[in-house]
């Protein structure tokens, strides 16, 4: 190479490195963000804290703390995670920091509302501890995107939000209390219609869980870029805008769990973009219009738990898109479609509770990835060849229960059946145990009530190798022994062996179990000792009532420190009072009556105070002494009757994990309150109420006054004693009372004036003592039958033949209809229900499975129980929000 030439290429060499150092310094010129918005990050992120349980995204991670001001490239802040920068100016456009561990809160002196540039901001999933929205929202007015869900923000919703204008997405969903799961946010001054008015370049409007407790704006009809539409769970009501079903856009419509909100499907002309319409929990009403074949992308129908009736409509099958399928808990009446069979895509069909009627679709066998089907409660009637889910071997979850169908499962099928987790099989005519259960080793839920199964249970149901979390046996002919190998079930929680014929004693492992939380083996023929119990158990509710136990309550069940609920009536437990259970401190409900008690009841003992009792039956038995006044003072809970701030008795939740998969449960108390000699059933206990029953007992002297001070009493049952003295007038203080049963006592003197304050009462009896004087007149007292009074030879008027003179010719005055409404209402809206046994029991169970059908039913799961009340404990799961 020449001098010349090499000097050339040297040269252009030179030339060719200072124009790449120019533009690379050009570019990292250009990355950096500006002083003063890093600046504003800086001190937003001074204001917040890191905290790991502000956010429930498993991925959750602290973007913060990356975030650094030291020199070097970290000092740009367009590189920080979550920040993003227009590539020409170098202004932070964009903020994700969604699931962040973010905690404190944020006001408008906020530094993050100086960044005046922002176009998309993102601060979902954090907790910034029950903050208003600021109103200095309105300075980001290039916003396109606003994402405040499930971040603790409560309040009214600022009307500065309506100003910006250039919003596509706002999402201010699942703002809930994390502790009283209570929604937070609110829509009303302004309300929905003015929020939105401005907001009309809307694609997504997300408000799930909000208060809005108004109409839906007519005016979403014209929002024609609206994608998705969320609005779970904010007390609607009126009549849904049918235009909206019409949005060209349309690919995603929630609208469940608002009960008042009203509507129809319209028929659908012409072929729609929706993919996902969830109705769930509404007032909807009609017919599926045969048009619906028209939604030709739609994958996910939930209508469960609405109005709608007629027959599902064939055209159903065309939607061949459909995963998921829920028309449960409506009128629908006919047969199920064999249509269906062509969902070849169905991953769940929910059918129960309807008014089903037919066969089974035997065609239903073709669905090869369906995981869950559910028919129960209907009216389906014919024979189920169970060899018919041969073929299913992603099914999980069926049941068919509650039907009019018989179930035949024939031999040698044991090792083809698919592995089910949850199987549900009550009341559908099987005679025996079906063998293919000994072949399943993932059954996690096992239903079998009502089916007449008899013999001895057989080992095999026990397997080392299951995890079974729920076993439903009762209402069978079994006989024997509850096997020793029960034992091996050690993730067992819940345990219903009720009214069969079981005999013998209760394995000692019911008391070591460290899962088990409902044990009911009600009505069958078990003796023996009560189990003693470890520390460390987790039982909720105890229910031996009706069985041949005998000895005395062991002092273990104090032990049971979560037990809310313990029923030992109707056996031959022959014991004094067992004080030490009030040591308990979650013990509501204690059922003793028709056993062999016996004694002086006492005083209470310190730190033995019954702190939660509210029900407490003791009749029946052979207690002696005094009334217990000083335990009847103790019992605090029974002094409340704030009716306004009420709720359901129901156990602290009992939980189970199993890898990314939780369940969360509660157990709701049910209850039978002897009133006129018979046993009303209860189906839920409003946890304000107090029943105190001590009947048929050899209590003596008087009845205490200070019993007037319990003001939550429902119903008192003294009846069948030798109580002597006068009917205290403080029972007029008892403004809750509904029921009063003093029968077969030696009480005397006159019926008290005070109790005709008792405007709730509905039931009365002083019958066959030694009361004299006139029946009060006012109110209802008058309006008893004769035989509430009768056997008292001193009582006179109404409603007795006998007069007390000649003012008691004159008829007492009929009640205002006003008077006559308050009289006959009550805030124990329970509905009677006369049952032959005693105390029912029963359990509510509200699950959260993540990827797992049973989380979106648990009123379907608690139902398969034989419960018909639920409630959700909700868990939020980041990416799957409604």
């Amino acid at each position: 190479m020449t001098p010349f030439i090499f000097s050339r290429f040297l040269f252009l060499l030179i030339i060719y490195i200072n124009l790449l150092l120019a533009v690379l310094c050009f570019s990292f010129s250009q990355s950096l963000c500006h002083d003063h918005e890093k600046s504003s990050l800086l001190q937003f992120k001074e204001a917040f804290v890191i905290d790991k349980s502000a956010s429930g995204d498993p991925l959750a991670y602290p973007k913060l703390t990356l975030w650094n001001q030291a020199g070097g490239t970290s000092s740009d802040c367009c590189s920080w995670e979550g920040v993003e920068c227009d590539e020409d100016t170098g202004h932070v456009i964009g903020l994700d920091l969604g699931s962040s561990f973010l905690y404190g809160s944020l006001d408008s002196n906020s530094s993050l509302f100086s960044l005046v540039h922002l176009r998309r901001l993102s601060l979902a999933d954090n907790h910034f501890n029950y903050s208003h929205i600021p109103t200095a929202i309105k300075r980001l007015s290039m916003l396109t995107s606003l994402s405040l869900n499930a971040s603790v923000f409560s309040g009214q919703i600022p009307s500065e939000v309506s100003e910006l204008s250039n919003l596509s997405s706002l999402d201010l969903s699942e703002n809930i209390d994390p502790l009283t799961r209570k929604k937070l946010l609110v829509l009303k001054k302004p309300d929905f219609k003015s929020l939105v008015s401005n907001l009309t370049s809307l694609e997504q409007l997300r408000l799930s869980y909000v208060d809005i407790s108004s109409t839906v704006p007519d005016s979403l009809a014209n929002f024609s870029s609206l994608t998705s539409l969320l609005l779970k769970d904010c007390g609607l009501r009126g009549e849904f805008p049918v235009g909206i079903f019409g949005l060209p856009n349309l690919q995603i419509l929630s609208v469940g769990f608002n009960e008042n909100l009203t509507g129809s499907l319209p028929e659908f002309k012409q072929s729609s973009s929706l993919k996902a319409l969830k109705l769930a929990g509404t007032s909807f009403s009609g017919d599926l219009p045969t048009s619906i074949e028209k939604l030709a992308s739609l994958y996910y129908l939930d209508a469960t738990a609405c109005n709608f009736s007629g027959m599902i409509p064939a055209s159903i099958g065309k939607l061949n898109q459909l995963t998921y399928l829920d028309l449960s808990e409506n009128n629908f009446m006919g047969h199920i479609p064999s249509s269906l069979a062509n969902l070849t895509q169905l991953v769940q069909l929910w059918l129960y509770s309807n008014q089903l009627s037919g066969p089974l679709p035997f065609s239903l066998s073709k669905l090869q990835n369906l995981e869950l089907l559910t028919v129960e409660n209907n009216n389906l009637s014919g024979n189920v060849n169970f060899d018919m889910f041969l073929g299913l071997k992603n099914l999980r979850t069926l049941s068919l229960s509650d039907n009019k169908l018989s179930v035949i499962i024939k031999p040698g099928i044991n090792d083809t059946l698919p592995q089910f987790k949850l199987l549900f099989l009550s009341n559908c005519n099987l005679r025996k145990f079906p063998e293919f259960l000994a072949h399943q080793e993932r059954i996690d839920s096992l239903d079998l009530v009502g089916n007449h199964i008899g013999g001895r249970i057989p080992e095999w149901m026990f397997n080392k190798s299951r995890e079974t979390f729920f076993l439903h046996l009762s209402e069978n002919d079994l006989i024997g022994e509850v096997p020793p190998a029960i034992c091996n079930l050690r993730s067992l929680a819940f345990l219903k062996m009720s009214y069969n014929n079981l005999s013998g004693s209760l394995p000692q492992c019911f008391g070591n179990f460290k899962s088990l939380s409902v044990l009911t083996l009600r009505n069958n023929s078990i003796s023996g000792n009560i189990p003693i119990f470890s520390e460390g158990n987790q039982l909720r509710l105890v229910d031996l009532g009706y069985n041949q136990l005998q000895g005395q309550v062991p002092h273990s069940l104090t032990n049971c420190r979560m037990l809310g609920y313990l029923n030992l009536e109707n056996n031959r437990l022959d014991d004094v009072f067992p004080y030490w259970l009030g040591s308990l401190p979650e013990l509501e409900v204690l059922v003793l009556r028709s056993n062999e008690f016996h004694g002086v009841i006492g005083e209470p003992r310190p730190h033995y105070e019954f702190p939660k009792l509210r029900i407490i039956d003791m009749s029946f038995n052979n207690f002696t002494g005094k009334l217990p006044s000083s335990y009847i003072q103790s019992w605090k809970a029974m002094k409340s009757n704030m009716f306004w701030n009420s709720s359901y008795m129901k156990s602290i939740p009992i939980t189970k994990s199993k890898g990314s998969n939780t369940i969360s449960s509660f157990v709701n108390f049910r209850v039978t309150i002897k009133i006129k000699g018979v046993d009303r059933f209860y189906e839920k206990i409003i946890d304000i109420i107090a029943v105190i029953s001590l009947s048929d007992n050899k209590f003596d002297g008087e009845i205490p006054a200070d019993i007037g001070n319990v003001k939550g009493l429902y119903s008192l049952d003294l009846s069948n004693n030798n109580l002597k003295g006068g009917i205290p007038s403080s029972l007029g203080n008892l403004t809750g009372l509904e029921s009063l049963d003093l029968y077969g006592n030696e009480l005397s003197g006159e019926i008290p004036q005070e109790l005709t304050k008792l405007t709730f009462l509905q039931y009365l009896n002083v019958s066959h003592n030694h009361l004299t004087g006139p029946i009060p007149r006012a109110n209802q007292l008058s309006r008893f039958e004769s035989s509430s009074y009768e056997g008292n030879s001193g009582l006179c008027g109404i409603p007795l033949p006998n007069k007390c003179g000649n003012s008691e010719a004159l008829d007492p005055p009929l009640p205002s209809h006003e008077e006559e409404e308050e009289e006959s209402s009550s805030f124990f809206q329970f509905g009677w229900k006369v049952v032959v046994i005693g105390y029912g029991c029963g359990f509510v169970v509200g699950l959260f499975v993540a990827e797992f059908a049973i989380a979106r039913k648990p009123n379907w799961f608690a139902m398969t129980f034989g419960i018909r009340n639920w409630q959700v404990i909700r868990k939020r799961r980041m990416g799957r929000r409604n």
